[in-house]
């Protein structure tokens, strides 16, 4: 038995620029100068997409190491100091706290981890989306494990064709239910149809329970309260050798699906598919993105990464993509362009109701 390795993703909005589009270099200089001190890692790769910055960390403390997640805590309050200083847009808008408390789940930045013995060949990739909720992964996690017209392998490749576990969260009530699939995959879409409350946090293999996909399932409004912005949340997928290809777990990307998040997170529009360079979300802050980077593991060593989505197969997906935003954004204020009530993160409905509320008559039935 060789030694596990961990492959952490810590991701956080701690200030944008221009507005809620891109990340300032000094921020993503500064992490990378913190990282590249630490002896907790093997390796790392600071990147961003959008105004999210997001930390890839390997090492072999396991996953909620306190360490771990205090590095990632240090590195974006330092990053903070700095936006604050450029008086960058929502300076700090993810750090829920003052203080670090142990683990950085629940104060703020969204947390996706897996711990695994690397094998003869470990190829993974990082999905980090920007302007969505942890919702965004349930129709790619459920085409990708569940859907043989978008993974073959699950027909014909004798280590897949039993299935997968999927382990699905409940974000309101705080509880979590696990499905076995494919024999109960008409249950598991019963909840998954649902991503602004039922989402899938991890993925396993049926026969060994080797874990293959983890997400982050923080949810920043319940969180703080308050709307805080959307969760823009990270997706690691481990592929090949009795998982998914790399191109079956690309494969749901070329086809963009609608995901809550957008302006002011309170509208719904297309997930587009792009590389690092054209992850800044512009157009009416938006449309929300998506970006894979794939990296070759080595003794816990990042090898990489391949920018997938710079691939121009995915040209008609980023084509299509505009095409479904300039339809949904002829609607306005109008649902479902804009979100349905109780999902709405900015809104005037409380202030407004208050003030009318001796407007409103009783009705009568005929």
């Amino acid at each position: 038995m060789g030694k596990n390795i961990t492959l952490t993703v810590i991701k956080a909005d701690v200030g944008g620029f221009v507005g809620h589009s891109s990340v300032h270099p000094e921020l993503l200089e500064t992490a990378r100068g913190i990282l590249t001190g630490s002896p907790l890692l093997i390796d790392f790769c600071v990147t961003h997409v959008g105004d999210d910055i997001n930390l890839i960390m390997t090492h072999e403390t396991g996953k909620d190491n306190g360490e771990i997640h205090q590095l990632a805590w240090d590195t974006f309050a330092s990053c903070t100091r700095i936006a604050k200083k450029l008086k960058l847009y929502g300076a700090g808008q993810d750090l829920l706290s003052d203080a670090f408390s142990g683990n950085i789940k629940g104060l703020g930045p969204g947390v996706a981890e897996l711990e695994f013995e690397e094998r003869g060949s470990e190829p993974v990739i990082v999905f980090m989306a920007d302007k969505t909720e942890p919702g965004a992964w349930n129709l790619p996690l459920y085409k990708m494990f569940a859907d043989p017209f978008n993974t073959i392998g699950l027909v014909i490749d004798p280590k897949m064709h039993k299935g997968f576990l999927f382990e699905v969260c409940d974000l309101i009530e705080n509880k979590k239910v696990t499905f076995s699939c494919p024999e109960e995959l008409y249950d598991m879409l019963v909840f998954i149809g649902a991503p602004g409350r039922y989402v899938i946090k991890s993925v396993f293999q049926k026969e060994t329970k080797e874990i293959v996909a983890a997400s982050s399932t923080q949810k920043l409004n319940l969180m703080a309260g308050r709307y805080v912005g959307k969760d823009d949340p990270v997706l690691l997928v481990r592929c090949q050798s009795g998982f998914p290809a790399v191109g079956e777990v690309l494969e749901p990307f070329a086809n963009p699906h609608l995901v809550s998040g957008w302006m002011r997170g309170s509208h719904t529009g297309p997930l587009m598919p792009v590389p690092v360079v054209n992850s800044n979300p512009t157009r009416f802050d938006g449309p929300p993105r998506v970006v894979a980077l794939g990296f070759q593991l080595c003794e816990g060593r990042l090898l990489g990464p391949q920018d997938f989505f710079a691939d121009p197969s995915y040209d008609l997906a980023r084509q299509k993509a505009n095409e479904i935003a300039n339809f949904i954004r002829s609607m306005g204020p109008f649902e479902p362009h804009r979100l349905h009530l109780d999902e709405m993160e900015y809104t005037t409905l409380p202030e407004v109701s208050n003030r009318l509320k001796d407007r409103f008559e009783k009705m009568r039935l005929s």
